[in-house]
């Protein structure tokens, strides 16, 4: 039942109001029929209703603070649509979370194929190994046709987010807050084009300032909409375990990547493993975790090769741990102007990745060729 246009600006309004969630929107829409007769009703009516009395004091007072039509016009505004739990684009998985958000406030677009959705959490003090695996996994996923959903968090969830962005994948980023505002602020950009390539996803109304206490409830959408949460890198306090318990709860699959037993930043992941965990190698462990194994059949990787002896040369020098441009020097005993250029050219190509501070690894792609060619 798709709920009329006119009724939208009503939605709004109790959006607004911090007692009304998914159970007494529920009540008001069952007694009066519509939220446009329970915004107008008399205290004694929200009463009957349903509402005790202390609530229905919360919405006496919020309802003049409240002008629906600049609401509404702010909306338009900042290009928001409204999604209420009967429209068609709300996200079904989501609907099946008991506290489900009765109301989202979305930018950008929700399609059918984002059903397919793996919720992708990690640590905000993303280490090389944390970023060069999100890279690669988050990456297979997108060209799987998996979209990623995360917090556009730093750390873990901006890489996500921008490794399903650059492979030309489908990401949705989940706010703790109102859609006309971003934080951190350096990814003000990184959500424009979160906006444009998926969505941006609310259940807070324009205007709603960062709180602590609204991330974890955030995180329960990620997780809720999801097929399941994947865990990379988090120390034993991190917020990404909250993800992961609220998945767990949901009956979503909880999946995590290992790291060093010695790394304060894989404390939490090798935690999760060692209860049950779905331990991840690469982006196939994840779509065989979530029946879609043959999805992977779709990938289509191009084949990238070394063009030169030199390029030969210095792949040799690489792996999957992070090496130094000195070491590649004298291991290849090449100058530094020729192996720096050399590096340059081979990232561009992709054959390998800087992952700073003078360091590189090896492509995905590239080792895969790589191991052909000098077995």
């Amino acid at each position: 039942m798709e709920i009329p246009r006119k009724d939208i600006p009503y939605w709004v309004g109790f959006s607004f109001i911090p007692s009304i969630g998914r159970v007494r929107l529920n009540r008001l829409e069952v007694h009066f029929g519509n939220l446009v007769d329970a915004w107008k009703a008399e205290p004694s009516e929200l009463v009957r209703a349903g509402l005790d009395s202390n609530v229905v004091r919360s919405i006496v007072s919020w309802r003049p603070r409240i002008d629906l039509d600049t609401e509404m016009e702010k909306l338009e505004q900042f290009g928001v649509q409204v999604l209420t739990w009967h429209d068609a684009a709300y996200p079904p998985r989501l609907k099946e979370v008991y506290d489900y958000p009765p109301l989202l406030y979305v930018k950008g677009s929700l399609l059918p194929e984002d059903e397919w959705c793996l919720a992708v959490v990690g640590t905000r003090r993303a280490t090389a190994y944390g970023r060069q695996v999100t890279e690669e996994i988050v990456s297979d996923l997108a060209r799987s046709r998996i979209t990623t959903a995360s917090g556009l968090a730093r750390g873990i969830d901006s890489i996500a987010h921008h490794s399903t962005l650059d492979a030309g994948g489908r990401s949705i980023a989940a706010f703790a807050f109102g859609l006309d505002m971003v934080y951190p602020s350096e990814n003000t950009t990184l959500a424009q084009r979160i906006a444009q390539q998926g969505a941006l996803i609310s259940e807070y109304p324009l205007g709603t300032k960062p709180r602590p206490e609204y991330f974890p409830r955030r995180n329960r959408i990620l997780s809720g909409m999801s097929l399941g949460v994947l865990v990379i890198e988090a120390g034993v306090t991190s917020g990404a375990l909250i993800t992961a318990n609220l998945a767990l709860e949901q009956n979503r699959e909880v999946l995590a990547v290992p790291g060093s037993i010695l790394s304060p930043a894989s404390k939490g992941t090798n935690r999760l493993i060692q209860e049950g965990a779905r331990l991840v190698r690469d982006y196939r462990d994840i779509l065989e975790e979530l029946n879609l194994g043959a999805v992977a059949q779709q990938i289509e990787m191009k084949e990238i090769l070394p063009e030169s002896d030199t390029e030969s040369l210095l792949l040799k020098q690489l792996s999957t741990e992070p090496t130094h441009v000195d070491e590649v020097c004298r291991g290849s005993g090449l100058p530094v102007s020729t192996v720096s250029s050399t590096l340059a050219m081979m990232e561009l190509k992709g054959l390998i990745k800087s992952i700073g501070n003078m360091k590189y690894v090896l492509a995905r792609e590239a080792r895969q060729e790589y191991r052909v060619k000098v077995d």
